[in-house]
């Protein structure tokens, strides 16, 4: 029976006409059909899109110049269409480059370079250009002005999709009011739909961009919307760096060893890679010596080292009984006095005492001579022989205590000693009489030998004991001194390329440097939601460095809690990538997925379920700066579910987070405080009424009774004949500094302790700043004349932990 497909492709021409309809298409007219990978899948988010290109474009121009950034946003009604106009007083662009900038897809200066910027792949602010034209068929206008240039460069130009080319339509020099920077004006379909997330995506940036102001104006304002500076500081400059050696994928790094002018392995290493010196180099080489040509099993001397001289001089004829001894006692001694030996250890010991005897006798040792010494001493250090008895050598007893030392104490002796015996079986039966090894090849010895003693003896040798007995073995193991390949042949050698791509990742090295990154910071973290935010309580935290995929990260978060914010409904999450907010998809980000996966609720936020989104009038933000940002699609809405970036934006999170906790429990701490202070104020009184009734006595004064019961810190005024003195009495159980400002109506005089008198308009206001330890006392004292007015201020402890009676 003939199947379908063993029919296609019969007819005559047909793969010729398919041939003829197969070509190949620009970048820029992929895009063309598929705009929607790029944001501009609506008129709405298009909108957006395109504010978001042009501002993020303005940013980096004004910051890698040195520039304070001002950005001006305006978007006005132009019949059918909308016209988006956002300019900054960055460098300017040179009329050379405005076109292929604006448009040419895949064009920029940053794609290679390994340091933190906005955009990277040179598709965003062409890609608006080109849903501009498709959606207006209008061209887009830019205006640039360089520093220091008399004019300004005009342009109208659109994307020629066809070439990925700029085609422009008008070309002149004019005039313009800002002495540089650059403005670009679109026309575009579009709707005021995302209006939200429009200032959504302002205000955010304005956050994570203390350094920038922004105004926005738009149809329906009946003023624009404007976000001053926090502060002057503008951000680190960043360095390019080279890549890190952990996260190098296989890939990449065969591309690099194929690009490199190094010779040597080593100077691979240090030339391509960041944070490797020649020590560190070393390491990786070692590393990679045992992945690739394995590590030599050491034995320890045998006891009998008479024995071990008479075996080595049996093997050496012709040289005389001086030499021969002398050569023969010479390597005993050395192999009797080391604890272990490797084979090449031992082809060293050779040589070295040869050259020796030879200097001191005359006589030759020469290669066969020391092969045939090599090779009896070797087979003395590794005697391995059947008895009626079992298996009983110099392999077996080593092997024991490594066993034994690897292994639990519930296993019996015959245990340790039956995996032990086939274990040296193993090494005496391998092909390399040396006992060289990877790490592979020893755990896949283990793994015959337990499993052997599991069938016949009936004894189990599970995954961890295993394991630690290929620890204790590999650690008595010697890193051979072999030369290691050059890099043309590691070049064309997969699996020689996979050993050193290893030996890198299990590599201590040290973390990259930071110069190509530029973090807010957890100061203007915490400043920029201050600026942005009316909250009751800010934290923040920045981490420190990591790798993935051999680039550096730093993430960084912060919370915003109470104060204006809204009470009901989940927290606000700020999303931010380089700077940059992530306005859309935020259920397919990491960051949202590492957010829900929190227990919020040990933090003081309430998380119905106990997981998802936290509930409550909060802020957090998550800010991850990097030298490549893993997105999950072109569009840049949403990060990638990388584990080691999701495991840093945790910990960020966690460290705020704990702030906040710390922030509520004493929050709670002083409302319980205040709660049961006010309910003192209404018993005491009653108490001391009571009291007096009862005794017919007069009432008792309670008025330090409050602070005592409180342990709080109490001021008290006493005012007799001008002379007026504030006691201070610390009942806490810790040290308070105190900030007192007593405002006088009349000026004081006679001051005691380190006041400071500030006169204001006929006021007088006395300061001090006393410290009162734990359970101690002040006072401090001044006179004023008749009828003065006294106004008291304590600031430097809590109000729920002060009583005032002044």
């Amino acid at each position: 029976m003939t199947s379908f497909q063993s029919t296609l492709g019969e007819e005559e021409g047909i793969a010729d006409e398919l041939a003829q309809n197969q070509r190949s298409i620009s970048i820029a007219e992929f895009f063309e059909k598929n705009k929607h990978m790029l944001g501009f899948d609506s008129g709405a988010r298009g909108l957006v899109t395109a504010v978001k290109e042009a501002v993020d474009n303005a940013l980096d121009a004004t910051e890698e110049a040195e520039i304070a950034p001002d950005i001006y946003v305006e978007i006005a009604e132009a019949g059918d269409y909308y016209r988006l106009v956002v300019e900054d007083n960055g460098p300017g662009i040179t009329k050379e480059q405005v076109p292929k900038v604006f448009g040419k897809l895949l064009y920029g200066s940053r794609f290679h370079a390994r340091e933190q910027s906005r955009g990277q792949q040179g598709i965003g602010i062409s890609a608006a250009v080109l849903y501009s034209q498709l959606t207006s068929g209008k061209p887009a206008k830019i205006t640039s002005r360089t520093q220091g240039s008399a004019e300004a460069q005009y342009f109208e130009l659109v994307v020629d999709t066809d070439k990925n080319d700029p085609e422009i339509r008008k070309s002149k020099e004019t005039s313009w009011d800002r002495p540089h920077g650059t403005r670009i004006e679109l026309e575009m379909e579009a709707n005021m739909r995302a209006r939200q997330q429009l200032h959504d995506y302002i205000k955010h940036t304005a956050v994570v961009n203390p350094h920038a102001r922004f105004e926005l104006r738009e149809p329906g304002l009946d003023e624009p919307l404007k976000f001053e500076r926090a502060t002057d500081q503008l951000p680190a400059k960043t360095e390019e760096i080279r890549p890190h050696p952990h996260g190098v994928e296989l890939g990449t790094l065969l591309k690099m060893l194929g690009a490199t002018d190094s010779y040597s392995i080593s100077g691979f290493l240090q030339e391509e890679f960041t944070r490797v010196g020649q020590k560190t180099a070393t390491k990786v080489l070692n590393n990679f010596r045992d992945n690739h040509f394995g590590r030599e099993m050491s034995w320890p001397a045998v006891a009998d080292a008479d024995e071990l001289e008479a075996t080595i001089a049996d093997a050496v004829s012709g040289k005389g009984p001086e030499a021969t001894t002398q050569f023969a006692s010479g390597v005993a001694d050395v192999l009797t006095s080391r604890e272990r030996t490797s084979h090449y250890e031992l082809v060293d010991i050779v040589a070295n005492v040869a050259e020796g005897v030879q200097e001191e006798t005359g006589k030759t040792f020469g290669k066969t001579v020391r092969e045939n010494a090599v090779e009896a001493a070797w087979a003395e250090l590794t005697h391995h022989e059947e008895t009626d008895e079992g298996t009983e050598s110099a392999l077996v007893s080593t092997i024991h205590a490594a066993v034994d030392e690897a292994t639990s104490t519930q296993k019996d002796d015959a245990t340790v000693h039956g995996l032990a015996e086939r274990l040296a079986r193993k090494f005496a039966a391998l092909e390399d009489d040396r006992h060289r090894l990877s790490r592979k090849a020893l755990r896949a010895l283990v793994d015959d030998a337990a499993d052997a003693t599991v069938e016949y003896d009936d004894a189990a040798f599970g995954e961890t004991a295993r394991e630690n007995v290929t620890d204790v073995l590999w650690g008595a193991m010697r890193t051979v001194p072999d030369d290691a390949p050059p890099v043309r042949e590691v070049a064309d050698d997969r699996d020689a390329a996979s050993d050193l791509l290893e030996a890198m990742r299990v590599t201590d090295i040290l973390a990259p440097p930071t110069e190509c990154l530029s973090p807010i910071t957890a100061e203007l973290v915490e400043a920029g939601l201050r600026k942005e935010y009316d909250a009751d309580f800010y934290a923040a935290a920045t981490r420190d460095a990591e790798v993935h995929g051999g680039d550096p990260f730093i993430v960084e978060a912060g919370i915003a809690y109470g104060g204006e914010l809204a009470a009901e409904g989940s927290v606000d999450l700020l999303r931010f990538a380089n700077r940059v907010p992530l306005v859309y998809q935020r259920g397919a980000c990491a960051t949202t997925d590492v957010v829900k996966g929190i227990g919020w609720r040990n933090y003081g936020l309430d998380q119905p379920g106990g997981s998802g989104m936290p509930n409550g009038p909060a802020v957090i933000m998550v800010h991850v700066a990097s030298t490549n940002v893993p997105f999950t699609s072109e569009s840049k809405d949403a990060l990638a579910n990388i584990p080691a970036i999701e495991d840093e934006i945790e910990l960020a999170i966690r460290e705020a987070a704990r702030e906040l906790k710390s922030y509520l429990k004493k929050r709670r701490s002083m409302q319980q405080r205040r709660e049961k202070q006010n309910v003192l104020g209404q018993i005491l009184p009653e108490m001391a009424d009571k009291v007096s009734e009862v005794t017919g006595r007069d009432r008792p004064n309670i008025d330090g009774a409050m602070a005592r019961i409180m342990n709080n810190v109490s001021v008290e005024r006493r005012v007799e004949d001008g002379e007026v003195t504030l006691s201070i009495r610390n009942y806490s159980d810790r040290s308070e500094q105190l900030d007192i400002t007593d405002i006088v109506s009349v000026e004081p005089e006679g001051l005691n302790g380190e006041a400071n008198v500030v006169d204001l308009d006929g006021e007088w206001f006395v300061q001090w700043k006393p410290s009162v330890p734990s359970g101690e006392s002040a006072t401090l004292s001044y006179t004023v004349g008749a009828d003065a007015t006294f106004d008291i201020d304590v600031d430097g402890v809590e109000k729920e932990r002060l009583t005032v009676n002044a």
